[in-house]
């Protein structure tokens, strides 16, 4: 098959691109790094004690507590993610057993290549183990790594930032953003070139059998999407008991400021959005597009790009996320050095400018590789119409469904989350009667924010289809993340401000300092939202083509997989139960720490004499020990009722069951995960906008400590473990659902293809 790019480009230019992007990322941190930051300080046991002093002695002594706050900050995250990465690598190593035992039985253990109808060898089911396994395990360690470096970057650039923040909001600005370009391009670059190294390895292990090649690769999504779900849920746990404890005693009871040094849990808060919104968000990400590509690949192997082995068709996928991260190198530059924001009112506009931008430049990009990577058509991705050919500019139309569907829906995202519109306005006007208006506003505003990104996620779902069948679908999810690092370097831009923001708080910088810090948070507030958005949106599609490769996978046909089948109508109801079950669980142990946080920390104002005063320094050791002992061991029973759901129910209830399961999780996941999301959005930026006092409606609400605040106050807390723990866990779990399923496919087929259970009662 005839394309105008030889197999060269393939070999050569997606190496190139994610080198490319890991390099750029070393250029901006080396950018970050010039900026000092002095430490000096002593680390005795009361080495902190002097970040509770009202007076600051010049620029050296606010430089040394910025840096021993960064050190506390960093040593808490590091702590953590050690400790949860030791218990989460136990949990792996033992599942890693149970896909390589599973896989490997389909045929009983035989080690014979077989030669097929086509005269293909075939590779015997144990070498799909060992190497699904194999792949597992470096999806797993590079989901791991991308999490630790992002966590390390944006510990490294806090203090830094409101260092910056001193100068103005520009050097603020460019210091947070420029870090978070860190995480995006090296997550993302990383995430490639580990790819690509693993298929040419399998490559040259596999030979003629593509097919068997790409059936291995799905264990890459499943290792990173596995870690991603720990990750998330763990570190959402963590971050929003601190956050909780320290909003309800510190500002609702106490009337201190947010990330005033008395209060205990200040620290655990800090620690906690380096390890929830960065750490979880960039293995979420990452998971999202290992899982996208593996779809596409899965698929593609049984069309006519398999048969004819042509690798820089069958490379197409990676070809649009190399191409993706050029495209947004070029990006990043404006919003770096071309037109940074100089002022308050243009954070969110450079930010938003970001986004459009790599969408516009990768639109024609996307037109491009279609048409030179790909034959001019080809066959093969319809099951029931095997010669209908899709035509090459055909797949640049389901790429850009995706690619300007995911701006729409962080457009959107934007609207309902931003307090610089109606909807979040009228959400902070609700504070006026009291924390009950509040929550039912924000409840509201959560719900019919699902609307227009469901009706985008839907055409992409029909575009995709009706063009190229589930790889179509694929293609959609991939062009929806082919901006994933500018994706995520704006997202990793608002923990980093937050973060800087609680430094210049406790090192005592002025209000004036703090103003552009909450200035730069409230915009990272938004960018959170819409990153959430992203990932919703791109994990639907993903979760869908798994789904339909899981179906080829499991040799179920149209009309087995009815809904009218009571098997598969009875694992639909199920299966649209599990994120109401999964968020119970996550939520009430976001509640449960919280719990432990709150008392400890009015313990301690009731206990420590001089504490309120600011004589005395609080234990903030004993915090941090409450938030990672919570959410190590409060995050296993969701990681099991994920992970376990698809291996007991396509064991006992056979692949129809299953099939009904996954569809259910998806079509109820998503409207919970989005509005979750944006709720929590909302009722936080309602707070900010009370707070900020900038316009003639928000004075009036009273700002700090008046009534409405404290309503708010309140609302903000009840949204914390929505749009930080529950909402963005779920996307993980209807991906995660699905490639687990793909990956057992061939054991359930093999074995259990009619459940054990309903074997043994017909």
């Amino acid at each position: 098959m005839e394309t105008v790019f030889g197999d060269a480009v393939a070999t050569w230019g997606i190496p190139i691109a994610a080198i490319l992007g890991v390099l750029f990322a070393i250029l901006q941190w080396q950018r970050v790094s010039s900026i000092k930051v002095h430490g000096g300080v002593s680390r005795t046991e009361d080495g902190r004690s002097y970040l509770l002093e009202e007076e600051q002695r010049g620029e050296s002594e606010i430089e040394e507590k910025a840096a021993d706050l960064q050190a506390a900050i960093s040593e808490g995250a590091n702590s953590f993610l050690f400790t949860e990465y030791k218990y989460v690598s136990i949990f792996m190593g033992c599942f890693s057993v149970i896909i390589f035992v599973l896989l490997s039985s389909e045929d009983g253990f035989q080690t014979e290549w077989k030669e097929d109808d086509k005269g293909v060898l075939r590779a015997p089911a144990i070498y799909n183990g060992a190497f699904s396994t194999l792949s597992f395990l470096v999806g797993a360690a590079t989901s791991i790594l991308s999490g630790y470096l992002g966590m390390a970057i944006a510990t490294y650039a806090n203090a830094r930032t409101a260092l910056e923040a001193r100068k103005g909001i520009a050097p603020a600005f460019m210091a947070a953003f420029r870090s978070g370009a860190v995480m995006g391009f090296l997550l993302a670059g990383n995430a490639l070139l580990v790819l690509f190294v693993v298929l040419l390895i399998l490559r040259k292990v596999y030979g003629d059998d593509w097919e068997g090649l790409y059936e291995a690769i799905t264990g890459y999504g499943l290792g990173g999407s596995s870690i991603a779900l720990f990750g998330r849920v763990g570190g959402g746990i963590y971050t929003k008991a601190a956050d909780v404890g320290a909003d309800l005693v510190g500002k609702v009871e106490k009337d201190i400021p947010e990330d005033d040094p008395r209060n205990p849990a200040v620290i655990a808060d800090n620690v906690g959005d380096n390890v929830g919104d960065i750490a979880g968000m960039g293995a979420d990400l990452f998971g999202s597009f290992a899982e996208s590509t593996c779809a596409a690949l899965v698929v593609s192997s049984v069309s006519s790009l398999g048969a004819t082995h042509s690798w820089v068709a069958m490379s197409y996928p990676l070809l649009i996320t190399g191409s993706g991260i050029i495209v947004c190198i070029l990006t990043t530059l404006i919003a770096t050095d071309l037109r940074p924001a100089r002022v308050v009112s243009e954070i969110e506009s450079t930010l938003k400018v970001q986004l459009v931008v790599s969408t516009l430049i990768m639109t024609p990009v996307a037109y491009v590789i279609s048409i030179c990577a790909l034959p001019s058509e080809f066959t093969g991705l319809f099951a029931e119409e095997p010669e209908r050919a899709v035509k090459n500019w055909h797949m640049f139309f389901c790429v850009a469904v995706g690619l300007w569907g995911g701006l729409v829906i962080g457009l959107v995202t934007e609207y309902y989350t931003s307090n610089r519109f109606q909807p979040v306005q009228d959400v902070a006007d609700a504070c006026r009667t009291g924390a009950a208006t509040d929550i039912i506003f924000g409840l509201a505003l959560g719900y019919k924010s699902a609307i227009i990104p469901c009706f985008m996620i839907a055409i992409c779902i029909f575009t995709g289809f009706t063009i190229a069948h589930m790889y179509g679908i694929a293609c959609a999810a991939l062009g929806m993340l082919a901006t994933i690092a500018t994706c995520l370097a704006i997202d990793a831009y608002g923990p980093i401000s937050d973060n800087a923001g609680g430094i210049a708080e406790m090192a005592g910088m002025g209000e004036d300092i703090r103003e552009r810090t909450d200035a730069l948070d409230a915009a990272g507030n938004t960018t959170a939202a819409i990153g959430k958005g992203f990932a919703i949106g791109s994990a639907a599609l993903v979760s869908l083509a798994l789904f339909g490769a899981y179906v080829t996978r499991a040799g179920i046909s149209l009309q087995d997989s009815s809904i009218l089948d009571p098997e598969v109508f009875a694992g639909l109801l199920v299966g649209a139960m599990l994120p109401y079950w999964f968020s119970a669980m996550t939520m009430k142990s976001v509640g449960k720490a919280a719990l432990a946080m709150v008392e400890e920390v009015r313990n301690q104002f009731n206990t420590i004499p001089g504490l309120m005063e600011g004589t005395a320094r609080p234990d903030y050791r004993r915090c941090v020990e409450i938030s990672t002992a919570a959410s190590i061991s409060e995050m296993i029973p969701p990681g099991i009722l994920v992970m376990g759901t698809p291996l007991i129910v396509g064991t006992l209830f056979g692949v129809r069951t299953l099939a009904g399961v996954l569809s259910g999780a998806l079509v109820s996941g998503v409207q919970m995960a989005v509005s979750m999301s944006n709720t929590g959005g909302a009722w936080d930026n309602a707070k900010k906008y009370i707070e900020a006092g900038a316009s003639e409606h928000a004075r009036e609400l009273g700002g700090k400590g008046s009534d409405c605040h404290k309503a708010a106050v309140i609302g903000d807390t009840v949204g914390d473990p929505l749009k930080d723990t529950s909402g963005p866990s779920l996307n993980i779990l209807i991906k995660l659902m699905a490639v687990e399923s793909l990956v057992l496919a061939p054991f359930f087929l093999a074995h259990t293809k009619d459940g054990l259970l309903f074997q043994f009662f017909k």
